[in-house]
């Protein structure tokens, strides 16, 4: 487990903030940190999900917060702007995997402007909402025992940021005074797929705070129905706001083997944390955060909020976001339909030719394409399900992956080989690595490449080939004032991106 700082090196072994947030709690004004709760607060990015609903667009290494799906930006792009609003960048922690951490930091430093300043918390195991924000709050609690949280999805779709703002800024002021604050959003019809949560009675002096009644689990069509009409329920918004100290209370009683877990890797030395924290974070059930605290507490308040907010869970959600035509149809990508009705045709590159299709779905990328009806969009999590148990490629990655120094395409793949095509910006260069169980081999077909091979350099122009074998020194930087595309060729026993040894790098990997 590591704490990774942005474009800044990071020790691997160190579970601490990074040292500008803690520079900026000793500069802070003594009266903003006496009586101002901002003085003190840190928002938190839940990042790790693989969202596999949105199959075969979302996968476990490009999961729909990182895509461009849903308006210009992506996701986690659009939440981290939202936040810079209250925050400033180096105050903003993304919580995900070691699997998910290099895809998510590539996705942030390749956009512009490059978010260079958020801060990396990686959860050694996968154990839900709970074990993620508890790991966070103890370990920003550590540095600033007054800190306050705020805990948001990546994969929120806002179009009106301010009312939510508003609501986190007074959601702080009731934390710095011992509550755990949810928001309620005002439901806009009876919905299935959202829990629920009932408004209790108001909270003085704060006229829109209320003690939050009880939590309701994705009710049935007819319950939700009742649930709407009574006027007291609200869809829970999956966001919060708590001090760091009364979150920990709260999970030393009611998660006991959490709140263990978390004091055990604090009698460790850095070493050895680094050694044991993934054995220790197994021991924990996963729990959600909703599930094993925010249900069971009686500190628990809720703020309603009206916003112009989207559902981004599954498949027909990409049609909120395109426009239809006369039959109701989305159509995205190179379609040609005929005598369709009600249905999302969505190609990543190739032609789609469809006919009389009503009320389906048809999803088609590079490597996979996805027919199904829209009423069953969400059992998509069973195709992916089974992929996994087979070990399927196409429930891992995209066969096109963003780097901050350009991208690469999958071409084809065997049991020993694998080629790419890559593109490298200009005035990019890759790390300087070596691969322990695989050689390369570099064709460059456009612009002017720098390669260099353990100490010698030369200059790679079209049509011209470079080998790499093995355990080499390597490094590619494109010199020319166009982009290189090359084209790689792997040969090995074990082609997996984890077969890389970084010595140098100019994006802090």
């Amino acid at each position: 487990m590591k704490t990774a700082c942005g474009s800044m090196s990071c020790n691997e072994q160190d579970l601490s903030l990074h040292q500008s947030d803690q520079a900026m709690i000793d500069q802070a004004p003594e009266d903003d940190l006496q009586g101002d709760p901002f003085g003190h607060f840190y928002a938190i990015i839940l990042s790790g999900g693989a969202g596999t609903r949105l199959w075969p667009l979302s996968r476990e290494l490009s999961p729909k917060q990182i895509l461009h799906l849903f308006g210009a930006d992506s996701l986690i792009r659009q939440t981290i702007a939202r936040l810079t609003k209250l925050v400033k960048e180096e105050r903003i922690h993304i919580v995900t995997g070691q699997r998910l951490f290099d895809e998510i930091r590539n996705h942030l430093l390749t956009e512009f402007p490059p978010c260079r300043k958020v801060q990396y918390i990686l959860e050694p195991a996968a154990r839900n909402t709970a074990p993620a924000v508890a790991l966070a709050a103890w370990q920003i609690a550590k540095q600033d025992p007054k800190a306050i949280l705020g805990v948001f999805p990546s994969d929120h779709f806002i179009t009106d940021d301010q009312p939510l703002l508003d609501a986190v800024r007074q959601a702080a002021t009731a934390a710095k005074d011992g509550w755990l604050v949810t928001f309620g959003l005002q439901p806009e019809r009876p919905e299935t797929g959202f829990g629920y949560i009932e408004r209790g009675e108001p909270l003085s002096p704060e006229p829109s705070l209320f003690r939050a009644a009880r939590f309701i689990e994705k009710p049935d069509l007819e319950t939700a129905k009742e649930l709407v009409a009574a006027g007291r329920f609200f869809w829970n918004s999956g966001m919060f706001v708590f001090s760091a100290r009364t979150l920990l209370e709260e999970v030393e009683r009611f998660l006991p083997i959490l709140s263990e877990v978390l004091g055990a890797l604090d009698r460790y030395s850095p070493d050895e944390r680094a050694q044991f924290a993934q054995q220790e974070f197994e021991r924990i059930p996963p729990v959600s955060l909703d599930y094993g605290v925010m249900e069971k507490s009686e500190r628990v308040a809720m703020i309603p909020v009206s916003l112009q907010w989207k559902d981004v869970g599954s498949l027909p959600a990409l049609a909120e976001f395109h426009p239809k035509d006369s039959a109701e149809n989305v159509a995205i990508g190179h379609i040609m339909q005929e005598g369709c009705r009600d249905s999302l045709l969505y190609s990543d590159s190739r032609l789609i030719a469809a006919i009389g299709l009503e009320n389906m779905m048809v999803i088609d990328t590079p490597d996979a394409t996805l027919v199904c009806p829209k009423e069953r969009a969400q059992e998509v999590s069973r195709i992916v399900a089974r992929l996994k148990e087979e070990k399927a490629p196409e429930s891992v990655a995209q066969r096109y992956s963003h780097r901050p120094w350009g991208s690469y395409v999958e071409l084809e793949k065997g049991s020993s080989y694998q080629v790419k095509h890559i593109e490298v910006y200009p005035g990019k260069r890759l790390s300087e690595q070596l691969h322990r169980h695989r050689s390369e081999h570099w064709i460059v077909l456009q612009g002017t490449a720098k390669v260099t091979i353990d100490t010698a350099e030369q200059i790679v122009q079209p049509n011209q080939s470079v080998y790499i074998p093995a355990n080499a020194h390597h490094r590619l930087e494109n010199v020319g004032k166009i982009p290189v595309h090359l084209i790689e060729v792997q040969n090995g026993e074990y082609l997996g991106e984890d077969d890389i040894v970084r010595f140098t790098d100019d994006f802090g990997r």
